[in-house]
This record gives C-alpha cells, structure tokens and sequence, in this order.
C-alpha cells in the first residue's frame, strides 16, 4: 500500500484531510461530481469513527482493477477496542455516539462493495469499494 495515499486520524482536522484526500484520489481517476461527493462522505463518515471510538487509526485509499472496470477502495484500519456486535452497527437508526446513526450502514449505501472485519482488542478493518461507471 501507498503510504502517501492515507491519513492519520488523529484529531478533528484529520477526518477534513482524509475527506479531501479522497475527493482528490476520486476526480483523479474520472469519477464524477456526485460519485466524488459519496465517496467524501463515505470517508467523512469512516475517518469520524475513527476519531470518535478507535485508539488510533488511519484512512487509505488504493486504485483498483479488476475485471476491466477501476475504482476507489477507501480502507479504514484501526487498533482500537474492535467492534462486538456487527450486525448491531450495521442497523440503520444505532449509534453508540448519540448520532443519526447512518454511520456505517449509510457508507454501505454509499458504495458498491462493503467489508468489514473487527477483533475485539484487536482492531477493525472495513473496505469500501465505489466502481467508476
């Protein structure tokens, strides 16, 4: 992995930078405005969790082909406290933070692939795929 194409959360300012980082890694592949737009707030919403319940963690972002069609892989790895119960996260409508809640689910609504893996004590990994059309 590229370690110029990712980002350190580890203060507010940080989440803005991920943010326009992978506007950025987004136009300059050919997507367009709107495509630009989801994937900004798909990394808003991962780099604020992050932020808000990770030890520490970072935002990266890998150019992918496959299958002749590319995208945006935006990956968010942390080494926090892990997350206990995914299916609990992935309801629209919960939040631990007090928020919305669209947290999680919107980012999957946001893209077209979505993983995520989490070890409590060990951290979580999820990868968000957005195909260029």
């Amino acid at each position: 992995m590229d370690l110029k194409s990712c980002v350190d959360i580890n203060q507010e300012w940080d989440i803005v930078k991920a943010r326009q980082l992978g506007r950025a890694k987004a136009r300059g592949i050919g997507f367009g405005t709107v495509d630009q737009a989801r994937l900004a707030t798909a990394v808003s919403e991962l780099a604020r969790n992050l932020y808000l319940y990770a030890d520490r963690g970072k935002i990266c972002f890998e150019i992918t082909d496959e299958l002749d069609r590319k995208g945006l892989c935006v990956i968010s790895l942390d080494v926090g406290p892990g997350i206990e119960n995914i299916s609990r996260v992935m309801e629209d409508g919960y939040s631990t933070s007090g928020g919305l809640g669209a947290g999680l689910p919107g980012v999957k609504r946001l893209v077209d692939q979505f993983d995520i893996h989490s070890e409590e004590e060990q951290g979580t990994e999820i990868r968000a795929i957005k195909w260029l059309r």
